[in-house]
């Protein structure tokens, strides 16, 4: 059976060069970056290596990038100790975040009673930056605000620079979940004035389970994590070596080739958007997804012109042919609830119509979405 793999919003495959040094790792560097001793130092000079390599390119201190088990505890580190360390009284965020920020929002706001506010979005799911000037000059005490750079499922691209403005201006603090944009765009953190923002190393053909937190300098967070007091106190538990150095390595790669392989990817999804058009012409794109300028040149999401009935079928229906893709998020992959996000800009008949995310990466060919269009076609008519 012919395998297609348009998932890469959700999780990337891991790249020649990160499997060969993570092996070369885990043979060779296994010590303890806490021990003293040769190998400790070996394995903690990675480590540290890594840090430096990534706040070169971002073009930030070393100190301030905090490796983590990835994107869901860098966003859990920074709202959870805003709240308890920090003062914070409110977080203002957005209804169609990742339920990384959505759901820890709604924790403190049970456990610590936090004001949670959500900024207004408008018919194709951007945040209304005006809202969000509105809500900052309201006194509700010290605030972080909490807005995604690159929407997961509907790939709008937020203004990062603007917002940042806008906090700074009102005395926020202002984290971004970049999850979806750090690895994809070149963000120079010397210039966006984020306080805090995380990053998985799994959006960029790099390992699962490792990611890390931008923390500015001076901002106060305290560790939620408590033992030998690794990453500088912020993060307790045995650094992951072989898992930092594929984070290492796929950041690296990822930047050397970013202006070949995005142009590449971007012709990807401007041929699937002008194909699948054509194909089937009653197809409707979800957000702004079809719009080459205002969204993220990596994914698609789009609404099948089917019945309820076949709806629930469709991705049966791209599995048996080979095809992976996403229905809404892959974080719900398996849940009867339908898309938080597509929840908010969808309404009547559109609700009940299946909505795929096809998400694209360099390893894709054209070859593969005339495979995939030819099966959408067939499955709608």
């Amino acid at each position: 059976m012919k395998k297609v793999y348009f998932d890469s919003a959700a999780t990337t495959s891991v790249s020649e060069n990160v499997v060969k040094a993570m092996t070369a790792c885990l043979t060779n560097d296994y010590g303890n970056p806490s021990s003293t001793h040769s190998f400790g130092r070996s394995a903690k000079s990675l480590v540290e290596q890594a840090r430096k390599n990534i706040a070169k390119q971002l073009k930030v201190s070393a100190s301030e990038i905090i490796f983590t088990s990835g994107g869901t505890e860098a966003d859990n580190f920074v709202l959870n100790s805003a709240v308890r360390d920090l003062g914070v009284k409110r977080i203002i965020t957005s209804k169609i975040e990742h339920h990384a920020i959505g759901h820890s929002a709604e924790a403190l706001q049970g456990c610590f009673d936090t004001i949670v506010d959500y900024v207004m979005t408008d018919e194709n799911g951007s945040v209304v930056l005006s809202s969000l000037e509105e809500l900052l000059q309201e006194d509700k005490g010290k605030t972080l605000v909490s807005l995604m750079h690159v929407n997961n499922e509907l790939g709008n691209i937020l203004d990062i620079e603007k917002t940042s403005e806008i906090c700074q201006k009102h005395n926020a603090l202002f984290h971004s979940d970049t999850v979806q944009s750090i690895g994809h765009y070149d963000v120079d953190l010397s210039k966006v004035k984020v306080d805090f923002c995380a990053v998985s190393a799994h959006k960029f053909h790099g390992p699962k389970g490792v990611g890390f937190v931008f923390m500015r300098k001076n901002t106060g967070l305290n560790s939620l994590i408590f033992g030998g007091g690794q990453e500088r106190g912020f993060r307790a538990g045995t650094e992951s070596t072989h898992n930092i150095v594929g984070l290492d390595v796929a950041f690296k790669d990822v930047y050397e080739n970013l202006e070949k392989d995005s142009t590449y990817v971007k012709g990807l999804k401007r041929y699937f958007i002008e194909e699948v058009t054509k194909a089937i012409p009653s197809i409707k794109f979800n957000g702004l997804s079809g719009d080459m300028e205002k969204s993220t040149y990596t994914l698609v999401n789009m609404l099948l012109p089917v019945t309820a009935q076949k709806a629930l079928i469709v991705l049966f229906q791209l599995d048996l042919k080979g095809i992976a893709c996403s229905k809404g998020s892959a974080c719900q992959s398996g849940s009867s609830k339908g898309s938080h996000v597509l929840t908010e800009i969808l309404h009547g008949e559109d609700m009940q119509k299946p909505s795929l995310r096809f998400s694209f990466s360099k390893y894709n060919t054209k070859a593969e979405i005339d495979y995939v269009i030819d099966v959408l076609k067939e499955f709608v008519a």
